[in-house]
């Protein structure tokens, strides 16, 4: 055999091996859309499916500690995704913390889920918009796939047994396409009717 013809097989196996890791790439993906169900719970429950908050135990923003979704059982609860960076976050900030002294004599707590994001910046996002509520930080962004977070920001609601209610909101909850949701899962979280 000569070097050419040695060096073309050579390039011939080297591209079937190729085209065999791009096959098994796809089956793959294939396989994870067909059988995958690792679905979030966001998509859980946009199915009609009763959805427990999924858990977590982070690191405290607005004083030492972690906080957990567990040791809020018993209490409403709205939990809104957000970064420092998120524009949409810097619009909504005001409101959530407006519903936050709005309805905490109502045992209602605002939890801000700071994702991706610089405690730092995080710290000054909170300080800049006076968000008295508790907020935890997930650098690393190990909640958004339990939950199903597609983006910044997003809002879910948790009654006091700990399940999921309403909808989730995508897109910050101040514009007036998603303000009758916000309001119905404030409500069913608090346990009223509507």
């Amino acid at each position: 055999m000569t070097g050419g013809a040695r060096q073309g097989t050579v390039q011939r196996v080297g591209q079937v091996i190729a085209l065999a890791g791009v096959a098994a790439l796809l089956a793959l993906l294939v396989w994870k859309v067909a059988f995958g169900n690792e679905d979030g719970a966001a998509d859980e429950l946009a199915r009609g499916k009763v959805v427990e908050a999924p858990a977590f135990d982070l690191d405290r923003l607005d004083q030492d500690g972690t906080l957990s979704i567990a040791e809020l059982r018993g209490k409403p609860v709205v939990v809104n995704f957000w970064a420092s960076w998120c524009i949409p976050c810097r619009d909504e900030a005001p409101v959530l913390e407006q519903t936050y002294r709005r309805y905490r004599d109502q045992g209602l707590v605002v939890l801000g889920i700071d994702v991706n994001d610089f405690r730092a910046d995080a710290r000054r996002f909170m300080d800049k918009y006076g968000l008295t509520y508790p907020i935890v930080y997930d650098g690393k962004g190990s909640t958004v796939g339990k939950w199903g977070v597609r983006g910044f920001p997003e809002t879910f609601f948790v009654d006091r047994s700990g399940k999921l209610v309403g909808e989730r909101i995508s897109g910050p909850v101040d514009i007036e396409r998603n303000r009758d949701a916000y309001e119905r899962g404030i409500a069913l979280a608090l346990g009223s009717k509507q």
